[in-house]
């Protein structure tokens, strides 16, 4: 069976016809451990060299968010990470956060608990 056709919501393409495309998702999925976002990062422990490698753990496909979360409960031997669906949220600029956070108002995981 094939995957459902996307829908489109923008399109632009360039010169060299290489084409964005903004697709309808139904919503953002994160991998959270303890109802907590958690972000991801893989480092060698024994060189400083070439520095931490960041991976993503919020995806618009909850098939990759599962199989994270599944990824990462069978590393640390445990069954604490889960995927959390995100659909609704506070739309905030980069200026309204930098001022929350410099005066230590904010951990938006917090705010709409």
């Amino acid at each position: 069976m094939s995957r459902p056709k996307p829908t489109i919501l923008h399109e632009y393409t360039d010169r060299s016809y290489r084409s964005e495309q903004v697709l309808e998702a139904e919503g953002v999925f994160a991998v959270v451990l303890d109802g907590k976002p958690v972000g991801i990062r893989t480092v060698n422990v024994l060189l400083d060299y070439p520095g931490p490698k960041y991976k993503r753990s919020v995806f618009v496909n909850s098939g990759h968010a599962f199989n994270l979360a599944e990824r990462l409960n069978k590393i640390f031997r445990t069954d604490a990470f889960k995927v959390m669906k995100m659909t609704f949220g506070d739309i905030v600029t980069e200026e309204e956060l930098a001022t929350l956070r410099e005066y230590g108002q904010v951990n938006l995981a917090e705010r709409h608990s």
